[in-house]
């Protein structure tokens, strides 16, 4: 170890330590692209933090009793980090270090089975044209500065700093963004309008980098037991399901299980030739997805196809399904992000009306504009719960809060006074003028069965302060409104066009 610096062993702030970490993917630039940074930086973080708690551990256990065979023993009994696999051994490598790098991630995952195997992922360690030793050198170098014990990082403020890096992905990788990376505020509105309990099961199909998981289980975690709390996630994509699985550890949850794979072809979680249930699903499912198995869905041997068999161009209402089928029949409840279009698109209203009808939609939310990344489109959140409450059979609350929204450094979300307003309304199911209400399943059939919000909440016209004057705010605010019922209409056009092209292209 001669010759290398000295780690700082202390606290570290939450500025520092988002500093610092941003500092690693500094050192990538010009090498690897922005969106590819993630496969690189977060199993080196995770790497490293397994390390240092394990040296805590040891530490700690050798202090008490003097006995390192045993004090060895005490740090493998959290996680065991085989023999020439810690960091301090492939910080000295000379050459070659992509491959040490890999082998050392590569043992501690088969010497952890179950809990990390496969959990660093498949990041292309031993290409020396992407990552040649010395950047290498210099990364591992960099995250040498910091010991990322649980004493100077406690698991809140790294599982923070590890949200606040996903972030700085997101905003640096452009194009994949939303896929990475779910407006956080947006998340938190979720979670507290269907109230996960100490004991619960969660469930995200899609679930990213499990941040919605993770939401739920600081929720949980505020109001006091949270290690009850069972966390459950499926992601397509291997690295991201990996970065999923180290998120949640270094937040410190234990009883979790993220599986690789396909949602729709291949669900993970099933329990007697039957889907398994949860008590809480939160989803953010990739929205109109066209490349998908609409003959297999047809005869789905999981039953999920009890609304119909959705066109092939557009998947949402196949997610939906599977999301409906995974909820427990007694407590189950979910809040899902999707397209407006699920709420009025025409080759999907045998399936919506089947839906309505069964009763299970509880609250429709539409949000602002621009709460997602490089997207102006307003999303709304479906609300649907297997058990209504006696007082809310039968009705559906329609909740419009598209001007519940702030902007900062062109990135819209909202503020907390945003997200009460609408937790309230959802909390007491109650009718405000221009803002929300409560219809009856009989008047949504008087309109086809369409969820469009803007049918049933029409808002309060802004009057200036003079009725002989307009001022220049309520002449904005018209125009504004009026432009967004244009692009409404215009999204529909849109979806109808669409809808026309995949017609004429199975006739060809």
């Amino acid at each position: 170890m001669a010759g290398l610096s000295q780690a700082t062993n202390q606290p570290i702030s939450l500025q520092a330590l988002e500093s610092y970490l941003w500092g690693a993917a500094t050192l990538l630039r010009g090498l690897v692209d922005a969106g590819d940074y993630k496969q690189f930086v977060f199993p080196l973080l995770f790497y490293k933090r397994l390390s240092d708690v394990w040296d805590e551990d040891f530490a700690q256990a050798l202090e008490e009793t003097g006995d390192a065979t045993y004090a060895i023993a005490m740090a493998n009994d959290r996680f065991i980090i085989p023999d020439g696999a810690h960091w301090k051994d492939v910080r000295v490598v000379a050459k070659d270090v992509g491959k040490a790098i890999q082998n050392a991630m590569r043992a501690i995952e088969a010497a952890n089975p179950g809990r990390l195997d496969g959990i660093f992922g498949d990041a292309p360690w031993t290409n020396k044209e992407r990552l040649p030793d010395y950047t290498l050198k210099n990364l591992l170098e960099h995250f040498s500065g910091v010991v990322l014990s649980l004493a100077n990082v406690p698991e809140d403020e790294l599982g923070n700093a590890y949200e606040y890096l996903i972030k700085k992905f997101a905003d640096d990788s452009g194009h994949t963004a939303q896929e990475f990376y779910t407006n956080r505020t947006v998340v938190h509105l979720m979670v507290q309008m269907l109230d996960p309990q100490p004991g619960e099961t969660i469930y995200d199909p899609t679930c990213g980098t499990g941040g919605m998981l993770i939401s739920a289980l600081v929720e949980v975690k505020r109001r006091g037991e949270h290690r009850t709390l069972k966390l459950y996630g499926q992601e397509r994509n291997h690295m991201t399901a990996s970065i999923a699985r180290m998120n949640l550890v270094l937040h410190g949850v234990e009883d979790y299980q993220i599986a690789r794979g396909d949602t729709l072809e291949r669900p993970a979680f099933t329990e007697r030739d039957q889907l398994r249930t949860f008590s809480v699903v939160l989803a953010n499912p990739p929205y109109s997805i066209k490349q998908w198995s609409r003959e297999a869905f047809q005869s789905d041997a999981w039953g999920r196809n009890f609304l119909g068999t959705p066109p092939q161009g557009r998947a949402d209402y196949t997610f939906f399904q599977h999301i409906l089928k995974s909820l427990d029949p007694k407590t189950g409840r979910c809040a899902i992000l999707f397209p407006h279009g699920v709420l009025f698109r025409k080759e999907e209203a045998e399936m919506r009306k089947k839906l309505v009808e069964a009763d299970l939609v509880e609250c429709v939310l539409g949000l602002g504009a621009n709460l997602f990344y490089n997207s102006s489109m307003e999303a709304c959140v479906v609300v649907c719960r297997t058990n209504k409450p006696a007082e809310r059979r039968g009705k559906v609350l329609f909740i419009d809060a598209a001007n519940e929204v702030a902007r900062m450094q062109a990135q819209s979300f909202l503020k907390p006074e945003h997200q009460q307003r609408v937790l309230s309304t959802y909390q007491t199911y109650s009718n405000e003028p221009g803002f929300a209400k409560v219809i009856s399943l009989e008047e949504i059939a008087a309109q086809n069965y369409s969820l469009s919000i803007r049918l049933y909440v029409q808002r309060k016209a802004k009057q200036s302060s003079s009725q002989n004057s307009i001022t220049q705010t309520s002449v904005w605010a018209e125009r504004e409104e009026t432009g967004r019922a244009f692009w409404q209409q215009m999204d529909a056009i849109i979806e109808m066009l669409d809808e026309l092209v995949m017609e004429e292209d199975n006739h060809d």
